[in-house]
């Protein structure tokens, strides 16, 4: 099975999101596996102008709250399942894009830069960052952001990647990592889970340097 049939399948069992937050807001930017939880958007800094790709953009809602708060977005997914799922649900939406392709394939491609570089447990959990990385910072802009989120390691998580595939590190090797690879400035926290949940979320910004 390939990583794309693997993803496919693992699309078909997810529950679709919801069509309102606890807010009652449309569109929103969720970094943890729980609803209503953890930072916002701001992690990123403004966004409006700004040009974003996701890598791992699943059905898209969380850039296309990007894309309505003024920025420009390019979504990636390696399961073309995902796309067709978000161009039915976003494709009304200007200045937003999706695209089919493994993320060091399609930024090996692209000579498009972004300002903004997310993965929100996406390509930067699943694939090597000495692969990725360096291939992200050629496509970003010097001062761009870099953020990603991912479970702490050690944790279960019922995706495709979790038998050897996921790339876990802890917020000091990720601070190693990333510096290596031109950026710098990189915090990398673990979230705390809301109550009566065990498992926490690592968030990881770095800025392009």
């Amino acid at each position: 099975m390939t990583l794309a049939e693997s993803w496919d399948r693992y699309a078909v069992g997810s529950k679709p999101r919801r069509t309102t937050n606890a807010r009652g807001e449309t569109t929103w930017l969720n970094w943890t596996q729980y609803p209503d939880h953890g930072p916002n958007e701001r992690v990123l800094g403004p966004v409006a102008g700004r040009s974003v790709l996701e890598l791992g953009s699943g059905v898209g809602s969380n850039l296309a709250h990007l894309v309505t708060l003024g920025a420009t977005g390019v979504g990636v997914d390696v399961a073309p399942a995902r796309e067709e799922k978000a161009r039915q649900e976003w494709g009304h939406v200007a200045g937003l894009q999706f695209r089919t392709a493994e993320a060091t394939a399609f930024l090996a491609a692209t000579s498009e830069t972004f300002d903004v570089v997310l993965s929100i447990f996406g390509a930067v959990w699943f694939v090597d960052p000495e692969k990725l990385l360096p291939l992200v910072r050629a496509r970003m802009a010097t001062g761009g952001i870099l953020a990603f989120s991912h479970l702490p390691p050690g944790s279960q998580a019922p995706r495709p990647g979790k038998a050897g595939m996921r790339h876990d590190h802890t917020p000091d090797e990720w601070v190693h990592i990333l510096g290596s690879h031109g950026f710098g400035d990189v915090n990398a926290t673990v979230l705390a889970p809301p109550q009566g949940a065990e498992v926490a979320t690592m968030l990881v910004r770095a800025v392009a340097s």
